[in-house]
């Protein structure tokens, strides 16, 4: 396996571990603010890891919240009991990035469960597209996939890309944040490009799909290996 790609999947375990013990310890409460799981998300990964590094600013999007994109700081809300919730973490172990994100129902309304199924369904699909067309996919292809994924479940797209390159930290700061390296519906570069040095290049593929309606959201996000 390629070494970069060997670390960065390294790092990606070590964030799902992260995640399966949120959910094992049942850190998702009603009554909680989005700032107080942020924080308690942030201590467990200290406590697992000793890491206290992230390469991107740590999200945690409650209720309504759940609309905005990354880019977005709406106010803080409190979790209540039917509600739905997203983590998106970028974690950095060792100098290497990982990048996940998932989302979480409380109680059991059935929309905001069918929007979580949903979503985890959709990112499969969208792997699968993007192996299938490995060497012969852009960027803009692939976002386009993602937005008509969410039409097919019912929903809308809620962002304006779908992914974007992975690396070693600071990735953001050695490659530039153009749309080259993102899943974007202006790039229509290869994703199988090299980098200008020559080297393989490494994609998250995140979804958020989202009922304005209903004012809810759900996200989904992980490294395409």
């Amino acid at each position: 396996m390629n070494q970069t790609l060997l670390n960065l999947t390294e790092a990606e375990k070590k964030a799902a571990i992260l995640f399966q013990t949120i959910e094992e310890r049942g850190i998702v409460q009603a009554g909680k603010s989005e700032h107080e799981l942020n924080t308690a998300v942030f201590n467990l990964a200290f406590e697992l890891f000793g890491i206290r590094k992230y390469w991107h600013k740590r999200i945690v999007r409650a209720g309504k919240n759940t609309l905005f994109p990354y880019r977005e700081n709406p106010p803080d809300l409190i979790l209540q009991t039917d509600d739905i919730v997203f983590f998106d973490f970028g974690p950095v172990f060792e100098d290497w990035e990982a990048d996940i994100g998932r989302t979480y129902v409380l109680g059991s309304d059935a929309k905001k469960i069918k929007l979580k199924n949903d979503i985890e369904k959709a990112w499969a699909e969208g792997r699968e597209f993007y192996f299938q067309n490995k060497n012969n996919i852009t960027g803009a292809q692939l976002y386009q996939f993602a937005c008509q994924s969410a039409l097919r479940y019912g929903w809308q797209y809620g962002n304006n890309h779908c992914g974007h390159l992975i690396g070693n930290f600071p990735h953001e700061e050695i490659v530039g944040e153009e749309t080259i390296n993102y899943i974007h519906p202006d790039n229509h570069t290869l994703m199988s490009d090299k980098d200008k040095n020559g080297n393989e290049r490494f994609w998250i593929y995140e979804i958020h799909f989202v009922d304005t309606e209903l004012q809810i959201g759900g996200f989904f996000e992980q490294m395409l290996f």
